[in-house]
């Protein structure tokens, strides 16, 4: 517990940081003009070019098209590719002129916005980014205005290190596949992949959760729990061959044998991806077919997300999706089976040398599907239970997204939905950069602080960042003063952050 005069400062410190934010992030100038554009159109943020390079690859003059990996949009000129390239490659030599160990990271014009990344030595990638514009009319004619200070870096940075890891997912690194078969695989794989994931990628709704790439985590009660440990167990022990094991409900985590960062980049590919195209209602018997060929009158709702759709043909073509983790020690190569029973879905993941027969899905799909399908019963009833003794949820006064760095947990009700093709949020886009500035603020920062932000549309802004965990508060309370605020802000971490001290 801090003293009271220590805790007097850090009050006194915080209102004061407080106002200095608001008055930096929302000058009068911009937020008239954002007004001017309320009933104008506006053009969010595009992706312009997309490319890869290594520089070593062409290092004489006329060969400069060998640096050139993958290009997006492939139709642009040779000459302009070729250009783009080196403009870039010229942009990261200088800046390393300055800092050897810290080249650029991106490049601010008044149109668009280029973002760099070397995820493996000499290897680079490049996204170029269109800046939001307005336009406004201007001696009778329609005219753009580009809005540059709009994108936030470090969410558009994570884009694009976040392109990377889901191409690293699939299909290893760069350099395994130039050990594998050259550049020839290379621009291969890049090009298979890149040509369909970046249809994927909406700029637009881009926000504080790309920076964070957190993981949402379903609780449970203790009982719940063992039982879904008992259920995995049971399972490895039947099927040997199985080495990793995720459990997942209402697409949130429950349980992972992965190392963090390999079930962070898993668990983003499952839930903006692979669930979206498999969406099945959560309850037992709506619109869903009992399977009446088990055994042992033993009735469930499993099926396969990956692999086998209908496992009574026997003619029927079936493969599991690879995946590669722990890349940089020992470098897995693994199959992916996720299999799904109402809402409960559970990966398991074998090593790519082994051969996956029919005759092993049948059996999986005998053991895992019953089970399962109970498990997710219970799951369902005590979800349900808890919700009835939390009474009718009324509209909260607030809205927050919490992260915490240690176990990548995260959670937010601000956004409705999130998925790889949009992010619905209940904040007004203004609201969202503002949150965006503020974890810009933190990162510049070891110490513990806390920032109070008064918008221009009255909304009150906090941000709290202690101990590897970051809170974020948007309040609708336009009469309230700073101490009436910081009230409202003790009142949210006592009824939805009582477990965790530093907020208290």
């Amino acid at each position: 517990m801090l003293g009271l005069t220590r805790a007097l400062k850090v009050k006194s410190y915080t209102l004061l940081r407080g106002l200095n934010v608001s008055l930096g992030l929302l000058r009068p100038r911009n937020t008239l003009r954002r007004m001017a554009y309320a009933a104008q159109d506006k053009h969010g943020p595009s992706l312009l070019s997309f490319f890869i390079y290594n520089p070593k690859f062409g290092p004489r003059e006329g060969e400069e098209e060998k640096k050139i990996l993958f290009y997006h949009p492939n139709e642009t000129e040779k000459n302009d590719k070729i250009r783009n390239v080196g403009l870039c490659e010229a942009i990261v030599q200088f800046t390393r002129t300055f800092n050897p160990t810290k080249p650029a990271k991106s490049l601010h014009t008044q149109k668009n916005r280029q973002f760099f990344y070397e995820p493996e030595e000499g290897f680079w990638m490049v996204m170029v980014v269109k800046n939001p514009a307005a336009e406004k009319q201007k001696d009778g004619k329609a005219v753009l205005e580009y809005q540059e200070d709009e994108l936030l870096d470090k969410v558009y940075s994570s884009v694009l290190q976040q392109c990377y890891k889901m191409y690293k997912l699939f299909n290893g690194t760069f350099s395994k596949a130039m050990e594998a078969g050259g550049v020839a695989l290379l621009k291969e794989r890049l090009e298979k992949f890149f040509h369909r994931y970046l249809q994927t990628l909406h700029l637009q709704s881009c926000d504080l959760l790309d920076v964070f790439g957190g993981i949402c985590f379903f609780p449970l009660d203790k009982m719940t729990y063992l039982k879904i440990q008992s259920f995995i167990n049971r399972v490895e022990e039947s099927l040997s061959i199985v080495k990793y094991t995720a459990f997942l409900y209402n697409d949130q985590l429950i349980w992972s044998g992965l190392e963090q960062e390999d079930m962070r980049i898993l668990y983003k590919y499952l839930t903006t991806s692979l669930f979206p195209r498999h969406l099945e209602p959560e309850l037992a018997g709506r619109d869903s077919s009992i399977r009446p060929e088990m055994p042992g009158n033993l009735q469930h709702y499993g099926r396969f997300l990956t692999g086998p759709v209908n496992l009574n043909d026997p003619d029927a073509k079936f493969r599991f999706p690879k995946i590669f983790i722990n890349t940089e020690d020992t470098y897995e190569e693994l199959h992916l089976i996720v299999y799904k029973a109402m809402s409960a879905s559970v990966c398991f993941m074998i090593e790519a040398s082994t051969q996956l027969t029919p005759e092993f899905c049948r059996k999986l799909d005998s053991l895992v599907g019953p089970q399962l399908t109970v498990l997710a019963s219970d799951i369902c009833e005590q979800y349900n239970y808890n919700r009835r003794i939390s009474g009718p949820e009324k509209e909260p006064q607030f809205k927050f997204i919490y992260f915490n760095h240690m176990n990548l947990a995260e959670k937010s009700t601000i956004h409705l939905r999130k998925t790889s093709s949009a992010s619905l949020t209940s904040v007004q886009p203004e609201l969202m950069k503002i949150l965006g500035d503020l974890n810009n603020d933190f990162s510049r920062v070891n110490e513990d602080e806390e920032i109070i932000v008064k918008a221009m549309s009255d909304y009150w802004i906090v941000g709290k960042k202690s101990d590897q965990r970051e809170l974020y508060v948007i309040l609708n309370q336009k009469n309230s003063n700073l101490i009436e605020v910081n009230e409202e802000i003790k009142k949210l971490c006592s009824s939805q952050f009582s477990n965790i001290f530093f907020l208290d």
